[in-house]
C-alpha cells in the first residue's frame, strides 16, 4: 500500500477543512484582540503615556499572533487552490484594502512614539486605529458575501470569471447582510480587545475598556441574532441536488448544485452543530457579564469561546460550501470538489503534526513569560526598548 492511501481522500478532506478553520478561528482568537485594541486606542487611552500603555500590551505580540493569518492564507493556497484563485480574484480590492491596513499598522508600531510631536504621535494612533477597525469589518463582509453567495462563474477550463467593473465589483461587496456581519465582527473583536485590557492594564484604561467592551459585547450578541434571523428567513441557501463523489476529482463543474433552501437546513440534517451558536451567545454574554463585574482571566477565556462558537458557526452551517455562486451555482466550491490532490493533502498533513504542536508551544511559553500588566512606570522606565 501507497503510504498516503492510508487515509482516505474524502477524510483528508475533511481533516483539511477542519485544520482551515483552526488556522483561522486562530487568527481571531490572537490577532483578534490585536485588532480590538487598534480599534480601541482612541477612546480608552486620553493621554500619550496612557496610549503607550495600551499600545504595549500588544506590542510584543502582534508580530507573532499574524502567523496564524499567514498560515491560514497558505493552507488555502496549498490544500484548496480554487478557493485562493476564486476568492482573491473576486475580493481583490477589499483584500488589497484589508493588506493596506495590515501593513499601516506595524509602521505606526515602529514609528509611533519615534518624535514627541503631538500631531505626530496622534496621526499614527488613529493608523493604528485604521489598521484594526477596517480589517476587523472586512472580514466579516467577506464571511457575510460568503453566506449570501458570490457572483462569480467557472469557465470549461475552470478559469474563474466575475463580471463586471472591478470598483463596482468591491462596492458590491457591501450589501446590507454582508455589513451586518461586518458588524459582527467588528464588535466582538472590540469586545474581545476591551476583555485582553481588562486583563493587562489597571485605573482609568481598564475601566474605560470595561465601559466600552460591554456595549459592544451587547452588540455583538444582538447583531448576530439578527443575522442568524435573516439568514433563516430571508437568504437562501445552496445544496446538491444529485449524490455526490466525496472522493472524486476536484472540479466543481462536475456536481449540480442548486440555489434554494435554507441555510439552517444544516440544523434539521445535523442537530449537534447548535453547540456552535449556543457556545457564541453563551460566551459572548458571559464576556459581557465578566466585563462589568471586574473579572479578568475569565472574561478573556469567554471572548474566546464566543470567537471560536460564532466563526465556527458559519462554517458548520455551510458545510460542505466553502465559496458558493450565485451566477452559476453548479461553479460552487465544495469540500469534495476544490481541494489539492490526495497525496499533497498527505504529505501537509504529516508536516502539519509536526510544525503546529511546535507553534503552540512556542506560542503558549511567549505568553506565560510575558504574564502580567502593563503599567505606566514600566513604560518609563524601559522607553528605550517599548513603544
Amino acid at each position: 500500500m501507497i503510504l498516503h492511501e492510508l487515509i482516505d481522500y474524502t477524510t483528508l478532506r475533511i481533516i483539511w477543512w477542519g485544520l482551515l478553520g483552526v488556522l483561522l478561528t486562530g487568527f481571531a482568537l490572537t490577532d483578534g484582540f490585536d485588532m480590538g485594541v487598534g480599534a480601541l486606542l482612541p477612546f480608552v487611552a486620553k493621554t500619550d503615556m496612557e496610549r503607550r500603555v495600551t499600545i504595549n500590551t500588544i506590542g510584543p505580540v502582534w508580530e507573532g499572533n499574524q502567523v496564524w493569518f499567514v498560515l491560514g492564507g497558505g493552507a488555502i493556497f496549498a490544500a484548496w487552490p480554487p478557493l485562493y484563485a476564486v476568492s482573491f480574484s473576486g475580493f481583490y480590492l477589499a483584500m488589497f484594502l484589508v493588506l493596506a491596513a495590515l501593513i499601516v499598522r506595524p509602521v505606526a508600531f515602529k514609528y509611533r512614539s519615534k518624535r514627541e510631536d503631538p500631531r505626530w504621535r496622534t496621526s499614527w494612533d488613529w493608523a493604528l486605529f485604521v489598521g484594526g477597525a477596517l480589517p476587523a469589518l472586512l472580514f466579516g463582509v467577506a464571511v457575510g458575501n460568503v453566506l449570501l453567495g458570490v457572483p462569480f462563474y467557472l469557465t470549461d477550463s475552470l478559469m474563474p470569471m466575475y463580471p463586471g467593473h472591478a470598483i463596482l465589483k468591491l462596492l458590491g461587496l457591501l450589501r446590507p447582510f454582508a455589513l451586518l456581519a461586518g458588524v459582527v465582527s467588528l464588535s466582538m473583536l472590540i469586545t474581545h480587545g476591551a476583555a485582553w485590557l481588562t486583563l493587562k492594564t489597571e485605573g482609568d484604561i481598564q475601566q474605560r475598556a470595561r465601559r466600552i467592551g460591554t456595549v459592544s459585547g451587547l452588540v455583538a450578541i444582538t447583531t448576530y441574532l439578527l443575522a442568524g434571523l435573516w439568514l433563516a428567513v430571508g437568504i437562501d441557501g445552496f445544496h446538491f441536488t444529485a449524490a455526490v463523489d466525496t472522493a472524486g476529482p476536484s472540479n466543481p463543474l462536475y456536481n449540480p448544485v442548486s440555489h434554494s433552501g435554507s441555510w439552517l437546513n444544516a440544523y434539521i440534517e445535523r442537530p449537534w452543530i447548535a453547540i456552535a451558536p449556543v457556545c457564541g451567545v453563551l460566551g459572548m454574554g458571559l464576556a459581557v457579564i465578566g466585563l462589568r463585574s471586574g473579572r479578568e482571566v475569565s472574561t478573556l477565556l469567554w471572548s474566546k469561546l464566543g470567537i471560536v462558537g460564532v466563526v465556527s458557526s458559519v462554517g458548520l452551517t455551510m458545510f460542505p460550501f466553502i465559496l458558493p455562486s450565485t451566477l452559476d451555482p453548479t461553479s460552487s466550491l465544495t469540500v469534495w470538489d476544490a481541494s489539492s490532490s490526495h497525496l499533497t493533502l498527505f504529505i501537509m498533513l504529516v508536516c502539519t503534526a509536526i510544525f503546529m504542536p511546535l507553534i503552540l508551544c512556542y506560542t503558549a511559553w511567549v505568553y506565560k513569560v510575558l504574564w502580567g500588566k502593563v503599567t505606566e512606570d514600566e513604560v518609563r522606565g524601559k522607553s528605550g526598548t517599548m513603544y
